[in-house]
């Protein structure tokens, strides 16, 4: 309760009432509307002070904020085998895409190892925002100088109705445009991803500064449509 009361002090009601528009699956009466600088440097002091545990340990948590907190707790964690521990608990309550995609571990640089076999895990749940969170630490970590062709077909093979899961896909791809061009760019010329997630993915990608106009061009030219669907 003193950390909810913590967060209270925080409040910007203005901010409230734009998250509840940015995030129009979660109920309005569970943002309290804390801004996310505020929000990670809660979650510096209370580890620092090492006055987080309890409140981790209480899932679920009753407002959006406190999910918020969590994450950026998450993302403080200095040892690798807790942080996931504490992933794998929070994850399955994770309900919405601004939570999950404000979970950055830093201390994932150091265990690329380690971390692509979890995000194989994690990449392949049936769970929207853990499936999400997997395929974001993959874009994330392995797109530069770990990169192996293999984790674009990972990717690939996933096939999912789920909005939030299809737009991170196309994401994914965009971002593997502008870095691993001709890898990538197989997976549109063979028809590898599911139709709206292709498109997606060129929109995304002729939406970037990081990819060149011949490519934007040539990748316009590779745009599908459903069957009896005008482009």
């Amino acid at each position: 309760m003193e950390i909810q009361k913590e967060l209270f002090s925080l409040q910007d009601k203005e901010y409230m009432k734009f998250l509840s528009k940015l995030t129009p699956n979660v109920s309005e009466d569970t943002i309290i509307g804390v801004r996310i600088p505020e929000i990670r440097k809660l979650a510096k002091k209370l580890v620092k002070n090492n006055e987080y545990e309890d409140f981790l340990k209480k899932l679920p948590h009753k407002y959006y904020d406190e999910n918020l907190l969590h994450g950026a707790i998450i993302s403080e964690s200095k040892n690798f085998e807790n942080c996931i521990e504490s992933l794998d608990s929070f994850l399955p309550f994770v309900d919405n895409w601004a939570v999950c995609d404000t979970i950055s571990p830093k201390i994932f640089k150091k265990h690329k190892k380690e971390l692509i076999e979890k995000i194989k895990e994690w990449s392949q749940s049936d769970k929207t925002y853990t499936c999400r969170f997997g395929v974001e630490m993959l874009m994330t970590h392995f797109l530069d100088e770990d990169f192996k062709k293999e984790y674009l077909e990972m990717v690939a093979n996933i096939h999912s109705e789920e909005y939030y899961v299809k737009m991170v896909i196309a994401w994914f791809f965009a971002t593997a445009l502008a870095k691993q061009w001709d890898y990538a760019v197989i997976y549109l010329e063979n028809n590898r991803l599911d139709v709206w997630v292709h498109n997606k993915t060129i929109q995304k990608a002729r939406e970037s500064l990081r990819i060149l106009e011949d490519k934007k061009g040539y990748l316009k030219g590779l745009k599908r449509k459903k069957e009896g669907e005008l482009i």
